[in-house]
């Protein structure tokens, strides 16, 4: 008997790569980035804790990496994206720095928070 599949199920499998392919070739680059930076931001608020199932998933080292990438994306695609897009990833992004202080048993010195290299220090209240 043979490992390889047979070759119905192989060509069938193209035409959808091929489909989305075409499809992610017609996303404005700016939609990507913003879905991406989206993606990242649910991420962190489910690592942070702040779903609905609270605790459950709360994982701040998890946390500090989405964290920290997103600011990273966010800096890099700066003068990329609109201010329309960027001004409210940046809120976003502010509030979940906000919310890591805050979870944090010992917070950051201000400046060495998860993405505070890229927007500067975030204090808390």
């Amino acid at each position: 008997m043979s490992d390889t599949p047979p070759e119905s199920t192989a060509s069938s499998e193209a035409p959808a790569f091929d489909e989305m392919t075409r499809d992610i070739a017609e996303v404005p680059a700016v939609e990507v980035i913003v879905t991406v930076a989206v993606n990242l931001m649910s991420a962190a608020a489910v690592k942070l804790g702040l779903t609905e199932e609270g605790d459950k998933y709360k994982d701040l080292d998890e946390a500090r990496k989405l964290v920290h990438a997103l600011a990273g994306l966010l800096d890099a695609s700066a003068t990329e994206i609109s201010s329309f897009h960027a001004a409210p990833l940046r809120d976003g992004l502010k509030s979940l720095q906000l919310a890591f202080r805050e979870a944090s048993i010992v917070p950051d010195e201000p400046g060495h928070g998860p993405g505070e290299k890229y927007t500067g220090p975030v204090y808390g209240k």
